[in-house]
């Protein structure tokens, strides 16, 4: 099959919602989000401790979790199938080649990022801010509160890169996840094996999908640093 018949075909998958097709794109999207969502919370609450504490360490965390940044996900993908093999320390919970350890390894690929930036979000806000917080009495929790929420946007902006960064990521999820079809197969996963059939139809709508995502994550990163600069500029 020539490539323009293989386009051709990869436009017809995507618009006769073939079952196979939308189904790899399902499981992508759902391992993706959670992963991301069990990731968050610790990630803000690390940032934000990053930034706005000073102790014994801080700086060697910082230069860890920006190292983690350039970790190649096949390197994570590694580690956690020496984690969850029958033979590793966490081979009773039984994630190899199923959901949960695809989700394990999206969410140990999302902290760095979320970490980084969000250390970097409140790093940048007005110092003021937390001072008159803590003058007016605010407890510690509320003046974590109060300054995510004033770097919101660079918060939002933190979990938008994650999802980019997981969503796109093969190593982790072929190694992990195993490539089972309906289980594991997520889009990345699915677009190796088919172009290593030759079998290219596939593999291109998934591209299409992939590049569909890029464009629309991009495009909301742009609108929060449109709104974040609108909001600078009326105060």
């Amino acid at each position: 099959m020539g490539m323009l018949e293989a386009t051709r075909a990869a436009f017809a998958l995507l618009f006769s919602g073939d079952a196979a097709l939308w189904g790899i794109i399902w499981v992508s999207l759902k391992t993706s989000v959670v992963g991301l969502a069990i990731a968050t919370p610790a990630a803000l609450l690390a940032g934000y401790a990053l930034a706005s504490s000073n102790f014994r360490g801080r700086r060697m965390l910082i230069w860890l979790a920006q190292a983690a940044l350039s970790i190649p996900t096949v390197l994570i993908g590694l580690l956690l199938y020496m984690m969850l093999t029958r033979q590793g320390p966490l081979g009773d919970l039984q994630w190899l080649f199923a959901q949960p350890g695809v989700i394990a390894g999206q969410a140990i690929i999302a902290l760095p990022v979320l970490i980084a930036l969000t250390l970097a979000a409140v790093q940048a806000a007005d110092p003021r801010l937390a001072e008159t917080a803590i003058t007016l009495g605010a407890s510690r929790l509320r003046v974590m509160f109060t300054l995510l929420h004033e770097v919101r946007f660079g918060v939002m902006a933190a979990v938008i890169n994650g999802f980019g960064r997981v969503i796109s990521e093969v190593g982790c999820a072929m190694m992990v996840g195993g490539n089972i079809a309906g289980v594991t197969r997520t889009i990345t996963t699915a677009i190796a094996l088919e172009t290593s059939k030759g079998e290219f139809a596939q593999g291109i709508a998934l591209g299409l999908v992939l590049i569909a995502i890029a464009l629309v994550i991009n495009a909301a990163l742009m609108l929060l640093q449109g709104d974040a600069q609108r909001q600078g500029q009326l105060r």
